[in-house]
């Protein structure tokens, strides 16, 4: 019974890879980010990213492998996760609401130079939204990494880039998430050492 159910999440997997590999439009759109992400650094601008629950996670872990490394030494890359702070968390939400707990740090720390990218599976969570908002009163890019139909930040325009995975599930949702922040990695690393904004140690 056990086996027969890793089998069958292996197999959906395996099917949702497959269905990225198709995915144009996406591929398409991950290229359209990296130039803007590129640009970004030209300018000496950052990236600040945000999510909730499992992509909260996914933000930390996504920062974590620009500002340290995924695997060859190299410069630090300028990222902040805004899911980290519990005393600005905690009065954000508690002061205002939980809706305002990442509008208000994009407020007090994104430049118009700096990228934002909010992770969000169903793209209909507020506290991202309103972040996608802020950007556009203060003129800062942002990229919407989601699912199925992006939801409202699709609906609503929000965001500048659109980075859509597919997947019945938030689960195989996230796995191509896991894909996608990996690949942002290798291929930003890339540019910025051709580029010659940053140098492998």
């Amino acid at each position: 019974m056990i086996k027969e159910l890793l089998l069958r999440e292996i197999n959906e997997a395996s099917e949702n890879i497959k269905s990225f590999q198709q995915a144009t439009v996406l591929h398409n759109e991950f290229e359209n980010m990296l130039n803007m992400l590129v640009e970004t650094y030209k300018k000496g601008g950052a990236l600040f990213v945000a999510g909730n629950g499992g992509s909260a996670a996914d933000a930390q872990h996504f920062v974590a492998e620009l500002v340290v490394k995924l695997s060859k030494n190299r410069d630090p890359i300028k990222a902040v996760a805004l899911t980290v702070d519990t005393s600005i968390i905690t009065a954000a939400g508690n002061d205002f609401s939980y809706d305002e707990i990442f509008s208000r740090q994009v407020e007090a720390l994104v430049s118009p130079r700096d990228v934002f990218m909010g992770i969000t599976t169903s793209g209909n969570s507020p506290n991202i939204l309103n972040c996608f908002k802020v950007c556009k009163k203060i003129g800062a890019k942002s990229i919407l990494l989601s699912g199925k139909d992006g939801g409202a930040a699709v609906k609503e325009k929000l965001a500048d880039i659109n980075l859509i995975a597919p997947g019945p599930n938030t689960a195989r949702i996230q796995e191509i998430h896991e894909i996608l922040y990996h690949t942002i990695c290798l291929a930003l690393e890339k540019r910025l050492i051709e580029e010659k904004l940053i140098s492998y140690r």
